[in-house]
């Protein structure tokens, strides 16, 4: 190819849009926004989702459900460690995209994608796990057996944080779907690139649709019909501010959601195991042993 060609040649931009049901679909209604990075240079035009685009959001996350919430918790620790493998092989993207959106150094950008890799492997491991640290026998007065056990809550709508474009991403998204939980995240407004090319790295992750559906535009527009979904269970609030959080935990009582209200974090420290269980529901069983007398149980 002669040096005249290479000049000639058109610049390929990426197209991005937004994760729904396994599908990538643009905004319903057509509309996008421009994504610049921390100096104001233009990046990409990102999807600006409408209630429509939430709406069937939701549709897919619930769909999902039950088959996301009825397989074995080792088989979602295999597929969310697939997506850390997947992740792994695009390290380079995810630096480049991860530097422009928060304005950091290649090196200290490719840090924060190795940090957001490990939180998959990290959340992987407890997926078989948290049930043995929140659930068991309880003791009892009584011939009974009284066992308890967590459950998933449902279809849970994730504000991803603002300011930690990838790894706080990771952070609230991860414990969610690793509880066997289906998700409706809503990115970052200002630095959504990061979240939409996760959707890439979840559909070829044996991440079955719908289980994670990623939407970008305006975070109160999108995320205020989703407080007031009735087909809802739960709402974390990470990435509102104090005035849109106080809104939303209105609306999302109406339907008594389960609600995580934003807290300081910081996303680059080991976390605990409080995500992992805020959107859990705990069932006890009650089950007769029958008579005990002094030889024991006739059991």
């Amino acid at each position: 190819m002669s040096e005249k060609s290479e000049q000639q040649r058109l610049s390929v931009f990426k197209t991005y849009k937004l994760y729904v049901g396994g599908k990538f679909p643009r905004s319903e209604s057509g509309r996008v926004y421009e994504v610049t990075d921390s100096k104001g240079k233009w990046l990409a035009n990102a999807p600006r989702s409408s209630r429509k685009d939430a709406r069937d959001a939701v549709v897919a996350a619930r769909k999902a459900f039950g088959g996301w919430s009825g397989a074995t918790a080792y088989n979602r620790g295999q597929i969310l460690y697939r997506i850390a493998e997947m992740l792994e092989g695009r390290r380079d993207q995810f630096a480049r995209e991860v530097a422009d959106a928060e304005g950091l150094s290649k090196a200290k950008a490719a840090a924060v994608v190795d940090a957001a890799i490990d939180r998959w492997v990290w959340y992987a491991g407890w997926t078989d796990k948290i049930a043995q640290v929140v659930g068991g026998a309880n003791p009892v007065a009584g011939p009974y057996f009284n066992l308890s056990s967590p459950e998933p809550t449902g279809v849970v709508t994730v504000l991803a944080p603002q300011d930690s474009s990838f790894l706080g991403l990771v952070s609230v998204v991860a414990p969610a779907i690793a509880t066997g939980n289906t998700v409706v995240v809503i990115a970052s407004e200002k630095s959504p690139l990061p979240a939409l090319s996760l959707g890439e790295v979840l559909a070829t992750s044996d991440l079955p649709g719908g289980v994670v559906n990623i939407l970008s535009g305006a975070t109160a527009e999108i995320a205020t019909p989703l407080a007031a979904h009735q087909d809802v269970n739960a709402i974390d609030l990470a990435g509102a501010d104090d005035v849109l959080a106080k809104d939303l935990e209105i609306a999302a009582a109406d339907n008594l959601k389960r609600v995580l209200r934003p807290q300081p974090v910081d996303y680059s420290e080991t976390p605990g195991i409080d995500r992992l269980t805020a959107f859990l529901e705990t069932k006890t069983v009650w089950h007769p042993t029958g008579s005990l007398g002094a030889g024991g149980s006739s059991y």
